[in-house]
């Protein structure tokens, strides 16, 4: 049986865009309320009964998260220009190469806006 778990994380970040058009509201310093949404699919194992222990995600989403919060993501490197899209790409690229079964990372900056990435 294959299933999705998915799991959120709430972190505070400010930002600005240096690449919008002058007079853009975003080129100017803001802050956002992100959640991050990280969607594992895979087989249940049918000795334990799960995909995969929650506590196992966390461990390797908490360190992202912690770099992240409370931060000017501008400053963060590989974050020049810290789009939702940009954001969603450069948590795939940290989480990927070890967190089996990564299909999608989810990015919101308010509760009605976000980025879905499935990854290359």
């Amino acid at each position: 049986m294959r299933t999705r778990l998915e799991r959120s994380y709430r972190f505070e970040a400010a930002h600005f865009l240096p690449k919008v058009p002058p007079g853009h509201k975003c080129a100017r310093m803001h802050g956002h309320s992100y959640m991050i949404e990280i969607v594992i699919e895979g087989e249940i194992d049918p000795e334990r009964g799960w995909v995969m222990d929650f506590a196992d995600i966390d461990e390797h989403v908490m360190p992202l998260v912690k770099t992240l919060d409370h931060h000017v993501l501008n400053e963060i490197e590989g974050l020049a220009n810290p789009t939702s899209e940009l954001l969603a790409v450069w948590c795939w690229q940290r989480l990927a190469p070890s967190l089996a079964g990564l299909v999608e990372v989810v990015v919101s900056e308010t509760p009605t806006s976000r980025c879905v990435y499935r990854g290359q």
